[in-house]
């Protein structure tokens, strides 16, 4: 089964249907997406000699091409491998290397990115810029049929982030993304033809990955005349179009709260905002709600099992009446339903509810493992299970609450402290924009709790304030020792907090970093 049969699926269906559009204005149709994408099959077969499982990295922007670009490798019987376009020239070094690319599609503003990366070796994957001559001529080849592939053969290899090392490369399959299509259908947001998935997350992360099921439903994909999140510009689409859902980092959410209640706006094309990949936390969740109403989905996965694990579905987050709400809008939700998810101690066995352990994961979205990589691969798949590395605690009704990842844990004293649990209650005062809260060694209890505030634009809190509002909701032991003003948060490339970078920053005692007293 090849994902790539979706499309022409759809093209067959209606070969008029918009598949592609920039903000509001049509670039093609389903017809003609599916036209596109076999000819561009066709030449990278045959003009650039790819057989079937070579790789093709696409370093893009978000743009139209993108989906053609990546349908295409399918089309081919090829392996897509993503690059996030924040990163640095060697980092895109190492995953060209890594991956093995064969051939790499960049969008112009990304040409030099990938000359560097080149340079500094050893990969030479043959650059195609989308728009030059190239390109277009490859666009007129003569299509060709659909490879045969089979459902488990390799599909896209989604390499994570590496804040704390080389990324690594998480080989999905078909068999993974049609797994994870479904699922999306059936249980996050159900897709019917003329509604629209906006592409104002990276394409090569999880926008790019929901463009698979909005295909599938034979919706409409559109990418920002911006080509990024840009909070106005989706305000304005949600007031023109109706049927719109797009893929939000919790930030990405907040950002659109606030500037939807400064416009007075209420994105009445809004759909869905499935949101996901950091902390949402509970005051910015009511926010949106307040706003947009009930159209929030949380989901919470990892490149490794995408997009699912959990989810908290549309009507859990306006159950209000349910006495264990803020609890509910605090926690990732339930298990999807095409996995198995359980949390279990250092020997695999599970933990009681309410208790703290390990999430590990099983279902037909987890990865076959990591490319090139057996020791990570048998480290993180352990009799069938995915360990994840993060932390958290089911209830007795089966919610999942994250505390953190198992790095991020600080042990003070010999007692766990989740940093989370931390940061939320910090989050309740008025003068607190965002807050991270890491671990810094102490040469008597081990590690100190350490906060770091990034205050509201002419707010200030004091030491005393924070004390208070700790010793309101949390036992003394978890709060902080210390607390630290800054302008900004270190993140990586996809807007998560890099705790590291921190650690690094306290270590160096960085002017960037002022002490509350």
């Amino acid at each position: 089964m090849n994902l790539a049969h979706h499309l022409l699926r759809a093209a067959r269906a209606d070969a008029s249907a918009p598949a592609l559009l920039k903000g509001l204005t049509p670039v093609a149709t389903y017809g003609r997406l599916a036209m596109t994408v076999a000819s561009l099959a066709a030449s990278l077969q045959r003009r650039l000699g790819l057989a079937r499982g070579d790789r093709v990295a696409l370093l893009m922007k978000n743009v139209p091409d993108y989906v053609a670009c990546l349908y295409a490798c399918w089309h081919a019987g090829l392996v897509a491998v993503p690059i996030n376009v924040k990163l640095h020239p060697s980092e895109v070094a190492f995953i060209l290397d890594n991956s093995g690319a064969a051939v790499v599609f960049v969008t112009e503003d990304m040409a030099s990115v990938a000359s560097e990366a080149l340079a500094l070796g050893p990969a030479t994957p043959r650059i195609v810029e989308i728009g030059s001559a190239e390109y277009r001529g490859m666009e007129k080849t003569d299509g060709i049929a659909i490879a045969d592939v089979g459902i488990t053969d390799p599909a896209w290899i989604f390499y994570t982030s590496g804040t704390t090392g080389r990324p690594k490369g998480a080989v999905l399959s078909h068999r993974n993304l049609l797994a994870m299509s479904l699922n999306y259908l059936a249980e996050i947001n159900p897709v019917v033809p003329g509604e629209a998935l906006l592409h104002a997350a990276p394409m090569s992360h999880g926008s790019g990955l929901y463009m698979v099921p909005h295909v599938l439903g034979m919706g409409a994909q559109i990418i920002p005349e911006s080509g990024r999140f840009e909070p106005d510009e989706i305000l304005q689409l949600t007031a023109k179009r109706s049927g719109i859902s797009f893929f939000a980092a919790p930030t990405m959410v907040r950002r659109l709260t606030v500037a939807a209640e400064a416009a007075g706006a209420s994105a009445p094309g809004l759909k869905t905002i499935i949101y996901g990949g950091g902390p949402m936390y509970v005051a910015d969740c009511k926010a949106a709600l307040g706003v947009f109403g009930p159209k929030l989905v949380q989901i919470y996965g990892q490149g490794e099992t995408p997009m699912t694990i959990t989810y908290l579905p549309k009507s859990m987050h306006v159950d209000a009446e349910n006495p264990r709400h803020e609890d509910r809008l605090a926690s990732v939700g339930i298990a999807q339903a095409v996995v198995q998810v359980r949390t279990v101690d250092e020997a695999g066995r599970d933990v009681a509810p309410d208790e703290i352990g390990e999430i590990i994961v099983r279902g037909d979205t987890v990865m076959s493992g990591y490319w090139q990589n057996p020791d990570a691969t048998a480290n993180t798949l352990r009799d069938g299970w995915l360990y994840t590395g993060d932390m958290g605690a089911f209830d007795g009704d089966g919610f999942l609450t994250l505390k953190d990842r198992s790095k991020d844990v600080i042990i003070s004293g010999g007692t766990n402290i989740y940093p989370r649990e931390v940061e939320e209650v910090l989050l309740r005062h008025e003068s607190v924009a965002e807050v991270s809260v890491i671990g810094r060694s102490h040469p008597e209890w081990g590690e100190e709790v350490v906060a770091v505030v990034v205050p509201v634009v002419g707010k200030a809190a004091t030491r005393d304030e924070l004390d208070q509002i700790c010793n309101a909701w949390i036992a003394r032991f978890k709060r902080p020792k210390h607390y630290y003003l800054t302008g900004e948060l270190p993140k990586n490339s996809y807007g998560k907090i890099v705790k590291t970078e921190l650690r690094r920053l306290l270590a160096e005692s960085s002017t960037c970093l002022m002490p509350i007293d």
